[in-house]
């Protein structure tokens, strides 16, 4: 049983979902990053998607454009990334960590060395925001090749049989973007996403998790009753943003918003 797979199985048990934050490595500076996974799991968290900076993130918004730069202007590459992890794992041997970014560094990398890298480092799950399942094939061989899952985003236009294919190539979760657009925007409408989740739920059995566009506790619990986990992103950057250069606020803030959303999240 792989990490993720442990993690929502637990968490099922429990009656619990999970929750799932999201930062920029190297954001704002590659030596907070470690200790902010700790403390984030700490704080009430149950899964970390790491995001590997790239120089062009189409799919995020500016809060989070602004994290990859700041990244990037510390060097941060991605097999830095991969030693943050192997980092972190010395510690934490339990918490799943999902990379999520683009699949520019990774063709880069190559897909078996990366796959072999990553696995050996300790990441549990790759989400590549630009690759379609379509051309997904040799990547797919070689993340299963050494057990690491692959997760794919769902769209609100999204339909069926498109989901019924990407459903059948993921592994761990699936991941629900619950806005059309980029990370950070707004309008979350919670039983929009209900009834989404119920067409995705008739193609899969994996946890769905839900992202974009939850900001707080009450977003949070919104959405933890109608999904298996909930995302959050931008709002826990724009803290990083905010308090540049403070890490220890950093890491304040960041904690008091997760164990705020995980306290919503299970009363």
């Amino acid at each position: 049983m792989s990490r993720i797979e442990d993690c929502f199985t637990k968490l099922k048990a429990e009656g619990r979902k999970a929750l799932i934050p999201y930062v920029t490595a190297g954001d704002p500076e590659p030596a907070i990053s470690v200790p902010l996974m700790h403390a984030m799991v700490a704080a009430g968290a149950d899964i970390i998607e790491l995001g590997v900076p790239f120089s062009d993130p189409m799919a995020d918004g500016p809060v989070i454009q602004r994290a990859a730069e700041r990244a990037l202007e510390h060097g941060t590459r991605l097999r830095d990334v991969l030693a943050m992890v192997a980092e972190f794992r010395q510690q934490d041997t339990s918490t799943p960590v999902v990379l999520m970014g683009y699949l520019n560094p990774v063709e880069v990398m190559g897909y078996e060395t990366f796959a072999r890298a990553a696995a050996e480092a300790g990441v549990d799950g790759v989400l590549s925001v630009d690759l379609p399942p379509e051309e997904a094939h040799d990547l797919l061989v070689a993340l299963r090749g050494h057990g690491v899952n692959p997760i794919f985003l769902l769209a609100p236009t999204t339909d069926d049989a498109r989901i019924e294919r990407i459903c059948a190539v993921a592994s761990g979760y699936v991941y629900y973007v619950a806005l059309k657009g980029v990370t950070g925007a707004g309008g979350l409408d919670v039983q929009s996403v209900a009834d989404k989740l119920v067409q995705i739920r008739r193609h899969t059995d994996l946890p769905v998790g839900v992202g974009f566009g939850i900001k707080d506790a009450d977003s949070a619990a919104a959405v933890a009753n109608v999904a298996d986990a909930v995302v959050v992103g931008s709002a826990l950057v724009k803290k990083i943003e905010q308090n540049a250069g403070q890490s220890d606020k950093i890491t304040r803030e960041i904690t008091d918003v997760l164990a705020r959303m995980r306290a919503a999240m299970d009363a």
